[in-house]
Formats: structure tokens, sequence, C-alpha cells
């Protein structure tokens, strides 16, 4: 299981959306994301991305696209698998 979870974190919802969808055509996992409090408490969306090697590419589609980021965030995986399981 990996150990740690890589977010991207943006100003607002337009350029997490923007980034998500070029993203997405070039072929990198990833998923749209509640923004864990414990990185941000503004903007409500993050893109959250499977594999630290993606980020160069990323990084170039931010720069090629002209995205407003907040910056790249890696934080330990803290998800309880027990969580909302009732007996």
């Amino acid at each position: 299981m990996k150990n740690k979870m890589n977010y991207i974190l943006f100003k607002d919802v337009e350029n997490g959306k923007k980034l998500y969808d070029l993203i997405k055509n070039n072929s990198i996992k990833a998923t749209i994301a509640p923004t864990p409090r414990v990185l941000d408490i503004c903007c409500g969306i993050s893109i959250l991305y499977e594999n630290i090697e993606d980020k160069p590419k990323i990084e170039e589609i931010i720069k090629e696209n002209n995205i407003e980021i907040k910056g790249f965030h890696e934080i330990e995986r803290d998800i309880d698998p027990n969580r909302m399981k009732f007996l």
C-alpha cells in the first residue's frame, strides 16, 4: 500500500477543472478530490494524482496552459479502512 498521497491545490475550481481535463487527456491517473483541511481551507477541490513520477509532466502541462495552482503537496495516507463501518 502506498504511504503518500499527492495533491495539487488551486485558488479556484475553474483552474482545477481545466488541469484535470488536460491531465486525463494525457493519460495520467488522477481524480478530483476534496482538499484535505490539513493543506488548505479555501478552494474545496484538489487533484489527487497516483504516481509521483507524473509530476514533471503535470508541471509541463501547467506551464504550457498558464494554469494557476497553489502548489504540489504530499501528505501521509491517513485513510481509515474501518471508517463508516457500523456493526
